[in-house]
């Protein structure tokens, strides 16, 4: 059987279901045998991750090879110029490799109201 649990994984969660010296697990929050994230969030992220007990479907979602698209907002610190967007756009370097080019756009107030406050 092929499942999707949709969870919001808080801030100060790592991103793993095995043990961790330093943080909560996902185990913590998902106790459900054979399930792995399709894709991660930082530890000091907050939001939506999938699980799957499937293993192709975590692959085709995180695996860049599949160059599956993906949509996220993010909440930084600060209120980013317009000037910092193009080295989004371009790629970021993260010391082990330089992301993809992305797009990235700031949004309206009225877009993320919904939201909760970050930690």
């Amino acid at each position: 059987m092929n499942d999707l649990i949709v969870l919001n994984k808080p801030y100060g969660v790592i991103c793993q279901f095995s043990e961790h010296e330093k943080h909560p697990t996902l185990k913590t929050l998902v106790d459900v045998p054979h399930f792995y994230p399709a894709g991660r969030l930082d530890t000091d992220s907050e939001g939506l991750l999938l699980l799957t007990n499937n293993g192709g479907l975590q692959a085709q979602i995180a695996n860049p090879k599949f160059k599956v698209k993906k949509t996220y907002w993010a909440q930084v610190e600060g209120v980013p110029s317009e000037a910092a967007l193009p080295h989004l756009r371009r790629g970021v370097d993260l010391c082990a490799f330089v992301t993809r080019p992305h797009k990235a756009r700031l949004l309206a107030e009225a877009d993320y109201a919904p939201l909760w406050a970050r930690h």
